[in-house]
Order: C-alpha cells, then structure tokens, then sequence
C-alpha cells in the first residue's frame, strides 16, 4: 500500500489515511482514478487498485530512457459496504508527495 499523505477531501470519512484505504459506506457503483509518477530511469513501476485484497486494475510505466514517467488508470466497480479499495505498489519507486501521485474515489450511484 501507499504511504500516507496529504488527504485534499474526504467527505464522510470513508478514507482512512492512516492506512490509505477507501472503504465503502454502502453498496453502491464508485469511480475509481489513480495517477503515479516513476523516479528513476531504467525501472519498471506497476501499481495495481486493490478492492478487498484482490487486483481490480493496473497501470505500468517503464520507459527505460527517461526519468521521470506517469501511469494512470481509472475504473467503475460494484462495492458492499465495508469494502476496502487501495492502491498497492506491485513494482519500482514513485515519486514522493502528494503532488505527484494521486488516488481519488467516489460514489456514482448507490444500489
């Protein structure tokens, strides 16, 4: 999982920053996006989006020429209440600070 950082919004407390886990206060449709930044050349970064311990989706970045490199990925997912969503770093080094790197999630539609 990511380390903690800079919380922008958190309406309703569904974030848990300490662990940097959303967790889903009902059943419902939700937005997931993810935006990440490599740091060193020749690396590999693969960040995958965790619901409940499980991989959901993934994004690569691994250009080996340059230093600095994004990879991004977002996705719909169905989640019962009390379902947990994260991001877990499967590969390489991210660029520190909030700035660079960054996890949003929300409600669509509840069910």
């Amino acid at each position: 999982m990511f380390k903690k950082g800079q919380v922008l919004v958190n309406i309703g407390n569904n974030f848990d920053s300490e662990r940097s886990t959303f967790i889903a206060p009902r059943k419902g449709i939700y937005s997931f996006n993810f935006h990440v930044v490599k740091v060193y050349n020749r690396q590999t970064i693969q960040v995958s989006l965790m619901l409940n311990g499980w991989p959901v989706i993934s994004a690569f970045a691994g250009d080996q020429d340059v230093t600095r490199e994004a990879a991004s990925n977002g996705v719909l997912i169905q989640m019962e209440k009390g379902d947990r969503a994260y991001l877990k770093l499967e590969r390489g080094n991210l660029m520190g600070g909030w700035k660079y790197s960054t996890f949003s999630g929300f409600l669509v539609f509840p069910l």
